[in-house]
This record gives structure tokens, sequence and C-alpha cells, in this order.
């Protein structure tokens, strides 16, 4: 097989284990990272991406336009990256450009997926590794992986939990896709079944709101939605003053 040139596009903890995964097999895996796009404008000791990438003596992009100026690309890879791609961006992958969304499409497209599926009540979850195309999580289905939500799981679980089932999908589907044995599934074939709904960051802030004039189950799930530690808690309002509301003890799933 030709050695396929990738450009990789990422950021946290998934988006570098995907990255160490594919420069750690590149020989098994028959391919050349031609360079990364990181955030730069977060930087985390434990997923160093510039290090890994000094490691293994890989360029470090400076932005989407550095896409324009490399040589033969054959995939892009995104993973947790900050930046939605335009056209001419996506078209520059001369095989295909494909994006790892951290769930189930194409019923969470957007952000704050893990929230809403509390929210919503459902009973099934995933991740998703889908084809590229302009706008936010479009794209045909390539490969995913669905599991079970445990009862009473809160946000912070559910993130992490996922985290893991979206490893376990990278390492199994890549050498698939960098081979082309894949079957792409349109999402629209699957929204009278699965149901679809699009989120923007700012939600969050608005789902964290309670009123204690709701019911105590619907109190106690959107506490389970949006309480996640290093970020402000779920709270009330009295006299115009914000009371967070801190749970004594998460559910026995964590």
């Amino acid at each position: 097989m030709t050695e396929k040139n990738v450009v990789f596009l990422g950021a946290k903890e998934i988006g570098y284990f995907c990255l160490n995964h594919l420069l750690e097999n590149k020989q098994q895996l028959n391919v050349n990272v031609l360079g990364v796009l990181v955030n730069k404008n977060r930087t985390n000791e434990k997923y160093n991406f510039q290090k890994l990438c000094s490691d293994y003596k890989v360029r470090v992009l400076d932005s989407l336009e550095d896409l324009m100026l490399l040589p033969k690309i054959d995939f892009i890879i995104s993973v947790q990256y900050h930046e939605i791609l335009k056209k001419k961006h996506i078209d520059q992958a001369k095989e295909i450009a494909v994006n790892l969304h951290m769930a189930s499409l194409p019923e969470y497209r957007g952000c704050n997926q893990f929230s809403f599926a509390i929210l919503d009540k459902k009973k099934e979850f995933g991740t998703t590794l889908h084809e590229m195309k302009p706008g936010v999580d479009n794209g045909d289905i390539l490969f995913e992986k669905r599991f079970s939500i445990p009862e009473g799981v809160f946000v912070e679980k559910l993130v992490e939990m996922t985290i893991e089932y979206s490893k376990t999908l990278f390492t199994e589907s890549i050498e698939k896709l960098l081979a082309g044995k894949y079957k792409k599934i349109t999402q629209e074939s699957l929204i009278e079944k699965r149901g679809t709904s699009f989120h923007l960051r700012k939600e969050i802030n608005d789902i964290k709101k309670i009123d204690l004039s709701w019911s105590v189950d619907k109190i106690e799930t959107h506490i389970r939605a949006t309480y996640m530690p290093g970020f402000e808690p779920p709270y009330i309002t009295l006299n115009g003053d914000k009371y967070f509301l801190i749970p004594e003890k998460e559910s026995v799933c964590n």
C-alpha cells in the first residue's frame, strides 16, 4: 500500500491519544504525518502536542491556511479541533477528510452533547467517525460505537466513558479508514429512527439555571447534566444572587 499523507487537527485528551497512536504506528499504518494543527491558546502539560510533534519531528502548522501550502494531502483527520473548516480546506484532502465527534449522530450535533443526552433521558449514547462536510458535524457516518448510558450518570462520567469508547473506535477503524474500507451511511437516512438536534456552546449557561418550582426529578436531572468539576456549577437565583448547587455525593456510576 502506498504511503498516505495525513494532516492531523486535534486537541484535548482524545486528540492527543489519536495523534500519538498515528505516530507510534506510522510504519504499520504506512502514514506520513505532514503537519499538525492544535489550539495553541490551550496548553496542557499532560497532553503536550508540541512536545509530541517535536519528538517525532512533525511540523506544527500555524493556521488552517497552511493546509493550502502543503504538498499532496491524502487525509485530513480532525479530533476535537476547535475551528470549523471551510470547503476549501476540506477539499485539500484528496481521499477524505474525517472528524471524530464524541457523540451519537445524527442525534447530537454541535456542543454540550453529553449534557443534553442526560437531559433527554437517553438510554444510549455514542461516538462517531464521520466524513467532514462544510458546516458543523455534517457528513456521512463511516464508523461508530454506541453504548448504554448508566442510570443516574453524571456528565463527568459520561464524558469519561465516551473518551474511552472514542479511543477504541479510532484504534479499531484507522487502518480501515486509510485503506478505504468503509461504507458511508448518510445521517439523513437515520433521522427518522434516531432523531436529530443541534446545540450551541452557549446553551450550557441556560440549562445550569435551576428553578425550585420544578419537580425533584427535573432538578436532579439538570444537576447531573451540568455539574462538572472545574466549571461553574448549576445554580438557583434568590433576590438576584446566584447560589451554586454542589451535590454532596455523585451517582454510584462514578
